[in-house]
């Protein structure tokens, strides 16, 4: 399977609203396991922080085993899940792994996945510096990861790390 090449892209003031425009079915389908509302994560979430075009939404559930049922249901409404980091999240794109518009984390809620991943989005929010040295990195790695989007995911590791944990020092 061929997957999407690694692009970032200048800020795009309609990402918010294509995550938007996915909630509430998204919300609607989980409901029986969410907590909480469905979050905007990701460096979309992020007023004027370059991205991959990739809106990536957060839901939390009260267990990955409880919300199992979910991955046939979000697949019947045109999500493709895959098999990724199956001990701590549910993980879904579409429309397809070819074409990417939105990613979907399904985890557990106030999990750490599910606190990190705020927090991180938190941060760069706050700091536009941070943001800044991030759009930096995207784009070094996006040149260096082009046809490679898990070598591109873990060069980013260290930065979100040290983000975080500056974040939950702070």
């Amino acid at each position: 399977m061929t997957e999407q090449r690694v692009e970032i892209h200048a800020y795009d003031p309609a990402w918010p609203q294509r995550f938007a425009a996915e909630r509430p079915a998204v919300e609607r389908t989980l409901a029986p396991w969410l907590v909480g509302a469905v979050e905007h994560v990701g460096s979309t979430a992020v007023g004027g922080l370059a991205a991959k075009p990739v809106v990536d939404m957060l839901a939390g559930v009260r267990s990955l085993e409880e919300s199992r049922p979910c991955i046939d249901l979000l697949s019947a409404d045109g999500w493709c899940w895959a098999p990724y980091r199956e001990e701590v999240e549910h993980w879904f794109c579409r429309p397809s792994p070819k074409h990417r518009t939105h990613h979907l984390h399904v985890v557990e809620h106030a999990g750490q996945l599910w606190n990190d991943m705020l927090v991180f989005r938190d941060a760069l929010r706050a700091d536009e510096g941070l943001r800044d040295r991030y759009a930096e990195l995207k784009r070094e790695l996006a040149e260096r990861h082009p046809n490679d989007r898990e070598a591109y995911t873990e060069a980013k590791a260290a930065f979100v790390e040290a983000a975080v944990a500056a974040a939950r020092r702070a």
